[in-house]
């Protein structure tokens, strides 16, 4: 409350005014443009390409390899198992023979097909653990 004796004093500007100020964002450029991210983004996508182009190329070579192994390989393999077809024929021949011993006028290892076309026997090679018999330890 004023009694009307004392004035107030207002707050004025200082004799010439107030100095000017910055009044605009003055921000620091901070990384690349948009141009230079575009050209750092490409540039590794083309590098990735690149890799990955090899890649094809390096899966590519081995599976020429892979081939080409088989292909070399086969002959080897077949006679392999021709060997090893031999050997259990003969082995089943020789339990045929003692286990049909007794038995007069029986011939081992004969057919029994009587034809002229060769028929394979059929060996089924069953894993241990599931012939009849087999206990776990």
């Amino acid at each position: 409350m004023s009694n009307g004796t004392t004035q107030a004093s207002q707050d004025m500007p200082p004799s010439g005014g107030f100095k000017p100020f910055r009044y605009e964002r003055r921000l620091p450029k901070r990384g690349p443009s948009g141009v230079g991210m575009f050209a750092i983004c490409g540039s590794i996508m083309a590098y990735g390409w690149y890799r990955v182009y090899l890649g094809l190329d390096e899966r590519r070579e081995l599976e020429r390899e892979k081939i080409w192994s088989r292909i070399y390989l086969t002959p080897m393999l077949i006679a392999e198992a021709d060997r090893d077809e031999y050997r259990r024929r003969c082995a089943a021949v020789d339990r045929e023979r003692e286990i049909m011993k007794d038995i007069p006028g029986w011939i081992p290892g004969e057919g029994v097909y009587h034809g002229k076309r060769y028929a394979p026997d059929t060996i089924a090679n069953v894993p241990l653990h599931q012939q009849p018999g087999f206990k776990k330890e």
